[in-house]
């Protein structure tokens, strides 16, 4: 994983002058075309003053989990901590939503505003054990970055 590479194209579109929905979904087809275990990429926010969150920009196989409650699942757990989850193998995780047969491992980001937990980068593989410092320092780089623009 190139990481001064990948940061340099990520400041890049998040400098573009799309729109902010633009960027995010630019973002998740980026990574999932770049980095070759990543093979759903999405971004789940606040949904409101509502305790769940909800999916927005993703790039991968339909989910049916566009609203996850706080404290349910991987996503749901990282909305009450407010800490990076990363799992490498998901059968050993009690609170774990499926989102497919497929996925083995997840890495969960958030994305703070002001201090405020307003969303986050979710990332499913279908290789376990797959995740390492150098995802969480991209992803955290990444967050950082839209943290400003949002």
């Amino acid at each position: 994983m190139n990481i001064p590479y990948l940061k340099q194209e990520i400041d890049k579109l998040i400098a573009s002058t799309s729109t902010i929905e633009k960027k995010l979904q630019t973002i998740c087809d980026f990574l999932e075309g770049e980095i070759s275990y990543y093979d759903w990429v999405g971004f789940y926010f606040k949904n409101g003053d509502k305790e769940e969150l909800k999916l927005a920009q993703f790039t991968g196989e339909p989910t049916e989990h566009t609203i996850i409650p706080f404290g349910k699942g991987i996503c749901g757990q990282v909305a009450v901590s407010n800490e990076n989850f990363v799992v490498q193998d998901v059968t050993e995780q009690d609170n774990y939503i499926s989102c497919g047969w497929k996925v083995k491992s997840e890495i969960v980001i958030p994305i703070f505003v002001n201090g405020e937990n307003i969303g986050q980068i979710d990332i499913d593989s279908h290789t376990a054990n797959t995740f390492s410092a150098k995802d969480e320092e991209l992803l955290e780089y990444i967050c950082e970055k839209l943290s400003v623009i949002l």
